[in-house]
């Protein structure tokens, strides 16, 4: 049988950790050539090891998102490589969390140089050879911003700014042929959620499991989800079968979007 993305060339930022590693790994067993983007050469090179011990395709780049003219290297990077892109997963950047009154306009800044700022010039880079390819870009979101907290104001920002960018370069995407859609994540099994689990443990005197049972409990959501999670939908969306799906602002986040 055939595998989904089998020819594709797919270019996967953040992608040395957590969701966006999950995303690579998942997208090269599906048959696609991976360019692997962070900015942490050694767990790039871990990751592609693992795909390549699967029989998978990857390569790395390693730099910081945030620099105006890292979108360009990328694509210059994967075109040199492979030839063709089809697929981009704008996966990258954490946001600070914390006060309002704390957080400085540094840190709203850096928040969205990341995470805003390089998903945009990397689409932009690209798109004309998704253009060419009749390709798809998937952006990672986040359900902060959906819903945003008070602790959140910066990643609910950035990330309310990413579902806008989407359903306007979706209209862009039928003019051109690209496919655009967003994920947004819920609470996700990273080293981030392990860190405020381990932090709310200790604060209540609980085990890990307890303090999940309790975290689970207490926003009203079905479960804890994995970084697999995440990828399998990224697969389902990139491959031929999930075409339909255009200027999607998809909730994956076991019931905690309450809003219509």
């Amino acid at each position: 049988m055939p595998q989904a993305l089998q020819g594709k060339t797919t270019i996967v930022t953040g992608a040395s950790r957590g969701i966006g590693r999950s995303i690579a790994v998942r997208l090269a067993a599906a048959g696609s050539s991976v360019v692997l983007c962070a900015r942490d050469q050694a767990l790039l090179d871990a990751a592609a090891a693992e795909i390549r011990s699967a029989g998978g395709i990857a390569e790395t780049v390693a730099l910081d998102l945030r620099a105006p003219d890292s979108g360009k290297r990328v694509v210059d990077f994967t075109i040199s490589r492979f030839g063709l892109l089809d697929i981009v997963v704008n996966n990258a950047g954490a946001t600070k969390r914390g006060d309002f009154l704390d957080l400085t306009d540094e840190d709203f800044a850096d928040g969205f140089a990341l995470k805003f700022f390089g998903s945009v010039r990397l689409t932009r880079a690209a798109w004309p050879y998704l253009k060419a390819a009749g390709g798809s870009v998937v952006f990672i979101s986040g359900v902060g911003g959906r819903t945003p907290g008070a602790q959140f104001t910066i990643g609910g920002s950035v990330n309310a700014a990413l579902l806008s960018l989407t359903k306007a370069l979706a209209d862009l995407g039928l003019r051109d042929g690209v496919q655009v859609n967003c994920v947004n994540p819920g609470t996700i099994r990273t080293a981030r959620y392990t860190a405020r689990l381990n932090a709310l443990a200790k604060e209540r005197g609980l085990d890990p499991e307890s303090a999940e049972r309790e975290y689970v409990k207490n926003a009203a959501i079905a479960r804890i989800g994995e970084p697999e999670d995440i990828a399998a939908l990224v697969e389902f969306i990139t491959a031929p079968g999930g075409r339909m799906l255009h200027g999607a602002l998809i909730d994956m986040d076991a019931g905690a979007t309450k809003t219509i």
